[in-house]
């Protein structure tokens, strides 16, 4: 794996991460968090889309959609998980 993509990957999942903090109200994580959200939220979604026969394309713009999915799926179980 390059430098290049590494960067991409932690970009795009900073921003997921972020996002998916911004629509799960009050679930921010501070930078290094955000970015691990965003991440495990893309290997979720990874998961999960593929399963159901859901494909968004594409491209960086589909790949942040595709992270904030599955990082807003984390941010909720997380927070069924505290309640319980």
């Amino acid at each position: 794996m390059t430098i290049e993509a590494i960067l991409i990957i932690i970009l795009i999942g900073g921003v997921a991460g972020w996002l998916a903090g911004l629509i799960v109200k009050g679930y921010g994580y501070g930078i290094i968090g955000n970015i691990v959200v965003g991440i495990v939220g893309a290997f979720i979604a990874g998961f999960l889309f593929p399963f159901l026969g859901v494909s968004l394309g594409g491209g960086i713009i589909a790949s942040i959609i595709h992270a904030t999915i599955g990082a807003v799926i984390l941010l909720l179980l997380i927070r069924l998980i505290k309640r319980a």
